[in-house]
């Protein structure tokens, strides 16, 4: 479908950045034109005044230009005011955030000493127990009455404090009032954020700032894309902090937080961001400032080019594009991997770089998940073993495929009665919007040519590649476009990249996925120690999402959508999940990792590893 409702950005084919209203916190502005912000959160206990300080400060050395810091109690709330006195004693005056869950009071007391208050809507008020109601429209506003009497008191305080606030909703964690009526979709996350801005305008409330947060990226961007929808049919201009939460660490965490965070700022949408890594905080601002920097800077380039297109669809839900099928690629096939050989004279040691390990003992390969569909060298006359999965570019199948650049695409498949794969070679040029408004032409004439997305970042360091292909041609895939991706640099690594991606959009799964927390204040053990530990054990089991949750706040919500659970409740206390559903409470860590293994072995889930 495609119609006015489905409006969400200024411009599906140029960059344009959406005009939010302008809050001030603590001096720095966020929305309206100034530049997009950077922010993280502390990990140290807040009632260790000294840590809390000397962490933020490292934060704030590294480009931190909001800091948050965990308040889940009243005690952890009146410690705010001696860290910002440390703070300010030591030169520093950077906007402090106070996190709040489950105590109204808390946020009441920390609204006194800090510039903003981030609440939850799914836990602020309502209370989660993951229990189905059927609630009538009389009963369901008495509900809405109850938060609007707890609720009141802090934004009345707000007002009188000039503190500003965000309005956090977390995918997984809507209250089970929200989830017995939209379920734990988009549109819940939206209605139950619109519910309290509601309440702060009827105060005469506006220093709002919202999220929509997810471990998912697709869920996250449209969650993000509903909300601006349904603020704009409400004439509500609120600025917008964008992150992907639990994305994890390494690799995956900056793929996953570039994946969802990139594909929303190109589209304009996005005001202050947070890159949520199980790293120590100042790990994460140097990737954040990374990821906004070209959009900070772009001064809305692309605003000469505009043109009108249609989104057609659904911009709130993934549809893949429908194509034909050529060989293994198209239609109901996952998206095929290309890798370069980086040799000329390519040997069988080079095929391990990219998964294929030849057996002697057994005359046979060994294949790993994540080896190539497709591998092109220049030689397609190797004299060495190649395994039988294993197709080349070779004349044989060059006669299936056509390397076109953007500007030639559209008149080729409007011009062609064959059947081909079109290997789509990108420039720097080619915006993430004007590869979209190509693949929306082709989609909207029915044109069902299968893409692999080509392109070369011989520029870029591999830091900046997993980055900016994350959202520049990652954020395709989220839209249903792709068949295939090709990712071309002198770098053996690029080969896992793209398979991280395609894990990343949903699209191919080929690896374990851990939904892991940052770390904060409330969490009950060693967060990175943990995940390595779990990783270690874990990581060849294809296709498993486990979330490894520091403290029962970040427990069986946030990890919305993983299969077992890791979840801190107690000092060295560990309690397992199976989905959203406690299965083992306050084991030992000492052995919750063994335990957890035993879980997922007792529940069918488990293979023994390969190697």
């Amino acid at each position: 479908m495609s119609n006015k409702s489905n409006k969400f950005c200024q411009s599906l084919s140029s960059y344009i950045r959406r005009k939010s209203s302008v809050v001030n916190i603590g001096g720095i502005e966020v929305g309206g034109d100034n530049p997009i912000r950077v922010q993280s959160m502390t990990t140290t206990n807040t009632m260790d005044t000294v840590a809390t300080v000397e962490q933020s400060i490292r934060m704030i050395n590294a480009g931190c230009e909001y800091v948050r810091i965990t308040a889940p109690s009243i005690k952890e709330a009146e410690n705010l005011k001696n860290i910002k006195t440390e703070l300010k004693k030591r030169g520093y005056f950077t906007p402090l955030i106070a996190d709040i869950h489950f105590t109204p009071r808390a946020a009441e007391v920390a609204s006194k000493y800090v510039e903003k208050i981030r609440i939850n809507p799914g836990n602020f008020v309502d209370r989660k127990k993951f229990e189905v109601h059927e609630y009538t429209d009389e009963q369901y506003n008495i509900e809405l009455e109850k938060i609007n009497d707890k609720f009141s008191p802090l934004v009345n305080l707000c007002l009188e404090e000039g503190t500003a606030m965000r309005i956090g909703t977390n995918h997984g964690s809507l209250s089970d009032r929200i989830l017995s009526r939209y379920g734990d979709t988009p549109l819940g996350m939206v209605e139950s954020a619109l519910e309290f801005i509601r309440i702060c305008e009827d105060n005469n409330y506006h220093d709002i700032i919202l999220s929509m947060k997810s471990s998912n990226p697709l869920v996250m961007v449209h969650a993000y894309r509903l909300l601006v929808n349904k603020m704009d049919a409400e004439n509500m201009h609120y600025p917008l902090h964008l992150g992907v939460t639990e994305a994890g660490e390494g690799e995956d965490g900056r793929i996953k937080s570039a994946l969802g965070i990139g594909t929303l700022l190109s589209d304009g949408i996005g005001d202050t961001i947070r890159v949520s890594l199980t790293e120590e905080p100042e790990f994460e601002i140097p990737v954040a400032k990374q990821l906004v920097k070209p959009f900070n800077d772009s001064n809305d380039i692309f605003n000469s080019k505009i043109k009108k297109i249609n989104y057609i669809g659904n911009p709130y839900e993934y549809h893949r594009r429908d194509t034909i099928q050529i060989k293994n690629i198209g239609s109901k096939s996952p998206p095929i991997v290309v890798s370069n050989f980086l040799i000329d004279n390519p040997n069988t040691h080079h095929l391990s770089d990219l998964g294929f390990n030849y057996l002697n003992q057994l005359d046979k390969w060994s294949i790993s998940e994540q080896s190539p569909d497709f591998l092109f060298c220049k030689n397609t006359n190797l004299e060495i073993p190649i395994p039988g999965e294993l197709r080349l570019f070779s004349k044989k199948y060059l006669l299936y495929f056509k390397f076109l650049a953007l500007n030639e695409l559209k008149s080729f498949c409007e011009n062609t009665n064959g059947e081909f794969v079109i290997i789509l070679e990108l420039n720097d040029s080619d915006s993430f919007q004007s590869i979209r408004s190509v693949l929306f032409n082709l989609k909207e004439k029915n044109l069902k040519f299968p893409i692999i997305f080509k392109k070369n970042y011989k520029n870029n360091s591999l830091e900046e590649v997993q980055l900016l292909a994350s959202y520049e041609i990652g954020g395709l895939f989220l839209e249903g476009f792709g068949d295939g991706l090709w990712l071309t640099q002198n770098d053996k690594n690029l080969n896992k990249l793209s398979f991280n991606i395609l894990q990343a959009t949903r699209t191919r799964i080929s690896k374990t996925e851990y939904i892991s927390c940052p770390s904060c204040g409330r969490t009950l053990f060693d967060l990175q120690e943990t995940t390595a530990k779990i990783r270690a054990k874990t990581d060849h089991l294809k296709g498993l999402k486990i979330g490894i949750m520091g403290c029962i706040v970040n427990g069986p919500g946030e990890m919305a959508d993983a299969d077992f659970g890791y979840v801190g409740t107690g000092e060295n206390k560990i309690s397992l999940y199976k989905g959203q559903e406690v299965v083992k409470k306050n084991i030992p860590s000492e052995n919750a990792v063994d335990s957890l293994i035993e879980l997922i072995k007792d529940n069918n889930a488990w293979t023994e590893p390969n190697y």
